[in-house]
């Protein structure tokens, strides 16, 4: 499983989810591509997984036919220690998404 972590997430959230293989948009030069074209480029380089708290891309975007995964975390905002308490659920999320759902994980 490959994962993205979108912008919108803080990029220091990476490192707790060694020894998967995850990257972030910006190490991957896509700063501030549109959701459409970042779920293009994501399939074109083997992305499995879409990590976001962005909660209206599943009404934006076919995820379905896109054929990637998506969790959505779900925090009063997107600032690290928010999200860090959603991450043992995450980490269960992964072990079991299949392409074309969207998870959404909240404490």
């Amino acid at each position: 499983m490959r994962i993205l972590l979108d912008e919108c997430v803080p990029r220091p959230l990476k490192r707790e989810f060694v020894p998967r293989e995850i990257r972030t948009v910006v190490e991957m030069g896509w700063s501030g591509k549109k959701n459409g074209e970042l779920l293009k480029l994501m399939i074109q380089e083997g992305f499995t997984l879409l990590l976001t708290t962005d909660r209206n891309l599943r009404y934006e975007q076919n995820l379905q036919l896109a054929g990637v995964a998506v969790v959505v975390l779900v925090a009063p905002s997107n600032k690290l220690s928010d999200l860090l308490p959603l991450l043992p659920n995450t980490r269960k999320v992964l072990d079991t998404i299949a392409a074309g759902e969207v998870i959404e994980v909240s404490s």
